[in-house]
């Protein structure tokens, strides 16, 4: 099993943001009892309750409330999960652009949620920073 890439320099100019298809929304229930597993791309327990990453149309369907819409997008790169840098360099150029971003780090990539409308706006951006493989 491959352990990923943790060279800064490396990461930043393989990263390859790839947007995915469709609306995603950050929801939170008491419980997962009757829910699909199968349809959440997200799960994470607070203490507060559990929140759930799902495609809008799902969310809609179930009756579950939101507030953010979110275009997904992944950095192709296969990262190690002990790499130091990558999300401080693509946080700083969304951050200074004005683009909030909610990251997930799985195992073998890291998966960036923007507003839909900035969605355009951060593929161009983290594309500069893979060309440049630089934080301005």
């Amino acid at each position: 099993m491959s352990i990923g890439e943790a060279n800064l320099a490396k990461l930043l100019r393989t990263m390859r943001p790839e947007l995915q298809p469709g609306t995603y929304v950050y929801c939170t229930v008491a419980s997962l009892s009757g829910l699909d597993l199968e349809e959440c791309l997200g799960i994470f327990r607070e203490k507060e309750g559990i929140t759930l990453i799902l495609p809008q149309i799902t969310a809609d369907r179930l009756h579950l409330a939101y507030t953010f819409r979110a275009a997904w997008i992944t950095l192709t790169v296969h990262s190690a999960l002990e790499a130091v840098g990558l999300m401080a360099a693509f946080a700083q150029v969304l951050g200074s652009a004005g683009i909030s971003c909610n990251v997930v780090a799985a195992f073998y990539h890291d998966h960036i949620f923007v507003a839909v409308h900035d969605a355009e706006k951060a593929m161009r951006l983290l594309q500069q920073l893979a060309d440049t493989g630089e934080v301005a």
